[in-house]
């Protein structure tokens, strides 16, 4: 056996000591052409990355120490990205740009500016499904898959206060009635609940912060260079891998615009996603969700939005001054439960709290009003 043999035989051992993983060496590609910075942005990305615990394989533009593979345009990297994920050859690869089909998204990972606690959004790019709510859902359920693969045994789940949280907090709750396990997280905010404001991302309240994909695009920007001016991305692990009920492929994203350093921290959370196994994890949670009837509730909500072949008019009782509020009714629903309040004769009008929509009733008609929203499924 020659010197050379023997001395990358100790290498690999002391490299699997140093970092415990005694197995094949997990393997990370990096495509290097399409930043608005320029490529050695990306391969100064790499080499902070490099720590030993992965290797790194570069796709366009190569770089001394580094298994390269060079190409001269973004078209034949991305072919030749794919050939080495579906090959094996890379187990996973963190690129600028990618077109997932609908049904798979990508799950950020920030860091919060109060606390500097991580956490992670679902969703930042792609689509989980045609409809918003259903979407939300499902990203639920990817953040969490996620969450786990990268270590957190049981993650806490909030949702952004957006259009449809209300709908989601639903639907989500109630497969956790059936027995699909899972936390929600609380609100920091003095009324609590699972439905997350603007103070809950500061501070990175849920482990899983539930959104709409181009809410969570939104704020992956604005978390990952609010300190920079825009154009230079400086902090967190980027946009994330895309993942869905049934994807193999481990791809994460980056921003064109993302800095050196998301470029290594991304490349570590690919490393994190391949050792715990995302795609598993994924198919695992759906799985999980689905003995506890998610396909029925969004079967049920996707009937609830079907077109009415009649619109029922339904007149307003006599006004009544209403001074009471009734959160808890998703927004997409406010009209509608205004409509079934005075169904029963109670009259009621729509507004807005703080906190999102409400309902306003006279304070005599409130206990009346609220078994009516529970009864018509308005509200929980």
């Amino acid at each position: 056996m020659s010197n050379k043999i023997i001395s990358d035989v100790l290498l690999e051992v002391a490299d699997a000591i140093e970092s415990g993983n005694f197995g094949k060496k997990i393997r990370v590609g990096l495509t290097t052409l399409g930043s608005e910075h320029g490529p050695e942005n990306l391969i100064n990305g790499a080499r902070l990355a490099d720590k030993g615990m992965f290797e790194i394989v570069l796709i366009g533009k190569g770089a001394e120490g580094f298994t390269s593979y060079e190409v001269e345009t973004e078209d034949e990297m991305y072919k030749k990205m794919e050939e080495l994920l579906d090959a094996g050859e890379i187990d996973a690869c963190v690129t600028m740009h990618y077109n997932f089909p609908i049904g798979v998204s990508t799950v950020g990972r920030v860091v919060t500016p109060a606390r500097a606690k991580e956490m992670f959004i679902a969703t930042t790019t792609g689509t989980s499904a045609t409809d918003r709510v259903e979407a939300m859902v499902r990203n639920a359920i990817y953040g969490i898959s996620t969450a786990k693969a990268c270590g957190i045994e049981r993650p806490s789940v909030g949702i952004l206060n957006l259009d449809g949280a209300r709908q989601v907090e639903k639907v989500l709750l109630s497969i956790k009635d059936q027995g699909y396990d899972f936390d929600f997280a609380e609100s920091m905010r003095a009324d609590g609940g699972s439905v997350m404001r603007g103070n809950d991302l500061l501070i990175g309240v849920p482990d899983v912060m539930v959104t709409d994909t181009l809410t969570g695009n939104l704020l992956m920007k604005v978390f990952s260079s609010f300190n920079t001016g825009g154009d230079f991305e400086a902090q967190g692990f980027g946009y994330g891998p895309g993942i869905g009920e049934d994807y193999d492929r481990r791809v994460l994203i980056l921003s064109r615009a993302s800095g050196s350093p998301v470029v290594a921290n991304a490349l570590r959370y690919a490393y994190d996603i391949v050792k715990g196994q995302v795609n598993v994890m994924a198919r695992e949670e759906y799985k999980k969700a689905l003995k506890c009837g998610l396909d029925k509730e969004l079967a049920d909500l996707k009937s609830k939005k079907a077109p009415k072949t009649e619109s029922e008019e339904v007149a307003a009782p006599p006004k009544e001054v209403v001074t009471e509020g009734i959160a808890g009714v998703d927004i997409l629903d406010l009209e509608d439960a205004v409509k079934a309040l005075w169904k029963d004769g109670i009259y009621a009008e729509s507004g807005m709290g703080c906190t999102g929509p409400i309902v306003m009733v006279s304070p005599e008609k409130l206990d009346k009003a609220i078994e009516s929203l529970k009864k018509n499924d308005f509200v929980k």
